[in-house]
């Protein structure tokens, strides 16, 4: 039944339905390329939940309902790509909304097009920390942008913390080129300052995109007595640097960005990946009724036992649910309302990753989080074990199965000490 109803919602498009019949909203990522695994997992994440939606009847908005029509696009992770894409949009008038992007440089090309027209984008289901401080730092009083995934701060406070707890105290922080990579390198340098500078850096290296071979970084790592390696990076890059400390004899574990549960990493990185750790909002394994339904849908639907990314599709789930609720509560498809709606969403949204609480705010240009839906106690650590990411923590898992079982907490406060999401690129 699930596949038919996706299939019936993808059909929807080619049958030409006019602007006033349908919730026009376009779903954009890197659906080829080293970056794939999480574009596509969030696009088939996101149809997953429209076709739930449409199979409904579609969104109550106003008197009547409207199903969604998906506007897709691949950007295959190009910066000049997501410009033209956006720009696009940009140009559709009956355009209800945006969701997608996984790379910082593509935000930073083309949602500037969105945001002069005012088109609400939910970022989904990553970028660097620069995606959303562009804004702020640019003084923007009235933003359409909003970012649905655990913001590099979230992420990097996390990396440093299990680094300390697991009583490291030397450790070489590793990065791609990209400008990710560098977010993500001064995002966990600013952290281990915040934490009290209980580790010392014993190394710095860096690698670009398409490198193969990672051995005199790693070698001079190992010989500064690197304890841990914390990495941030994208693609496939992740999975030389653990063959490589494999073949160095470097015992080391590696801690980074939730990249490293991407199926491109773990297939490549075969058993040398075993007991990686890394933030996650979503683990593949049916611990909640939810979780179960959703798991079964996807792999049911893509005809898959493992989902590339998890996380991925997961948030682009619940993304479209929290849009769906918009739209409902603005009784409009005008997209200018829908954002307003985002900033102060009445009813509870029942998610597969969380039950969400007002995750918006009305944009504070001071306070990139007024954007942000996730918070620290939304995300647990994930570890590679045999082919999956399963829970780093036990306690995670017991918490996420008390939580589903009773009643939903409220949007969990910010941590202490508050990671600010510096403005940086990706």
């Amino acid at each position: 039944m699930l596949r038919q109803t996706l299939y019936g919602s993808l059909l929807l498009a080619a049958f030409g339905l006019h602007a006033g019949d349908t919730v026009k909203l376009a779903i954009t990522g890197p659906f080829t390329g080293g970056s794939a695994p999480m574009g596509a997992s969030t696009r088939d994440g996101a149809k997953l939940a429209i076709a739930e939606i449409n199979a409904a009847g579609g969104i109550q908005v106003g008197g009547r309902k409207m199903k969604i029509e998906i506007i897709e696009r691949d950007d295959e992770a190009k910066n000049e790509r997501g410009a033209l894409i956006a720009q696009e949009l940009a140009a559709m008038g009956d355009l209800s909304g945006v969701i997608g992007t996984v790379n910082t440089g593509v935000c930073m090309a083309g949602d500037k097009h969105l945001q002069e027209k005012g088109v609400t984008k939910i970022i989904c289901p990553a970028a660097g920390s620069a995606s959303m401080t562009q804004w702020s730092k640019a003084g923007v009083k009235d933003n359409s942008i909003f970012r649905f995934a655990a913001h590099d701060g979230i992420q990097a406070a996390m990396v440093v913390e299990e680094a300390i707890n697991r009583h490291f105290t030397k450790v070489a922080v590793i990065f791609d080129s990209t400008n990710y990579g560098v977010s993500g390198r001064d995002d966990m340098l600013n952290q281990i300052k915040l934490q009290g500078n209980k580790l010392q850096v014993v190394a710095q290296e860096k690698f670009n995109i398409g490198d193969k071979d990672m051995t005199a970084q790693l070698l001079r790592a190992k010989a500064a007595g690197a304890q841990a390696v914390l990495i941030w990076a994208i693609g496939p890059e992740l999975a030389a640097v653990s063959n490589g400390m494999a073949k160095i004899g470097m015992k080391a574990p590696l801690i980074g960005g939730w990249t490293l549960s991407m199926s491109n990493y773990i297939d490549n990185a075969g058993k040398n990946g075993n007991g990686t750790l890394m933030p996650q909002t979503f683990i593949e394994e049916p611990i909640t009724p939810k979780a179960k339904a959703f798991i079964d849908g996807y792999h049911k639907a893509y005809k898959v036992d493992r989902i590339p990314s998890a996380v991925a599709a997961a948030q682009g789930y619940d993304a479209v649910l929290i849009f769906a609720a918009a739209v409902k509560q603005a009784g409009s498809t005008d997209t200018h309302k829908i954002k307003e709606a985002l900033e102060d969403l009445k009813e509870p949204v029942k998610g597969v990753i969380a039950t969400w609480n007002h995750p918006y705010t009305k944009w504070n240009p001071a306070d990139v989080t007024t954007h942000e839906a996730f918070r620290r106690e939304q995300v647990v650590m994930g570890m590679v074990q045999d082919g999956r990411v399963v829970f780093g923590n036990a306690a995670d898992k017991a918490r996420l199965i008390k939580e589903a079982a009773g009643t939903p907490a409220k949007a969990p406060a910010k941590p202490a000490p508050k990671a600010k999401v510096k403005g940086k690129t990706k």
